[in-house]
Formats: structure tokens, C-alpha cells, sequence
């Protein structure tokens, strides 16, 4: 079982690499394993390469900022959730997402499981 700490710490340390578009510390987070659903609802990406080329392809062929909007929340369980806003300047578009993420994390504190909630139609907001 993790700490609720470490829960916590890598959570905050994910938007905290987002926010400075850090990919390789962001893949640094990930289980080789991992399942990452962003948003729920779309294909999801299964092991560090399809996560790799996820972020390369999306976070970091963009202009981005993110902080977080109300405290990490942690379980006994091994996951954690934490609502977040991204800023997003992406091949002329520039949206704030709100988005909700919730994660599993392993005994060694990688993330094994990262699903985001949030969708076009409610969640994103296109700035000028």
C-alpha cells in the first residue's frame, strides 16, 4: 500500500510537469505498464510507448499551463483525484480545459492507471 502522501506528491508533481510541459518527468511518473484515458471515453493508451507518443503529440506539440483548482484528494486505496485547469495553445486554438483526473498508483509509487474527465461539450472553453 502507498502513502497517502505519496499519492498526493506524485499528483501535484504531475501538474506541476504539465504546467512546465515536461514530458520525459511526466513519462518518469508512468508504470511501464500503464493505462492512461484521456479523456475517458477515447481509446485508451496501454504501455509507456503509446503513453509516450500520447504526450510527445499532444502536450508537447503545444503551449500549455495547468495548475490545480481545489486539493488533491487521496484513498487508501491507491489512487487519487485532483481537478485541474490546462491552458492549451495548439495550432491556432487556444482552449482551457477543466478536467478531473483520477489515478492508481502501484506499491512503488508509479502510476499504473490515469483516467481524465472532462469533454468537448462541457469542459472546454475556447479562449481568444
Amino acid at each position: 500500500m502507498v502513502d497517502t502522501k505519496v499519492i498526493k506528491t506524485v499528483l501535484e508533481k504531475y501538474v506541476e510537469l504539465v504546467d512546465a510541459g515536461d514530458i520525459d518527468g511526466i513519462l518518469n511518473l508512468y508504470d511501464e505498464n500503464a493505462v492512461v484515458e484521456d479523456p475517458v471515453g477515447t481509446d485508451p493508451h496501454v504501455g509507456i510507448k503509446a503513453i509516450e507518443d500520447f504526450y510527445r503529440n499532444g502536450l508537447g506539440q503545444a503551449e500549455a499551463s495547468a495548475h490545480l483548482i481545489g486539493p488533491v484528494r487521496t484513498t487508501s486505496a491507491n489512487e487519487g483525484a485532483m481537478a485541474f485547469q490546462v491552458k492549451i495553445k495548439m495550432e491556432g486554438m487556444n482552449m482551457l480545459i477543466d478536467t478531473l483526473d483520477v489515478m492508481e498508483l502501484n506499491n512503488e509509487g508509479k502510476v499504473t492507471s490515469m483516467k481524465a474527465y472532462w469533454s468537448y461539450e462541457d469542459n472546454v472553453e475556447q479562449l481568444a
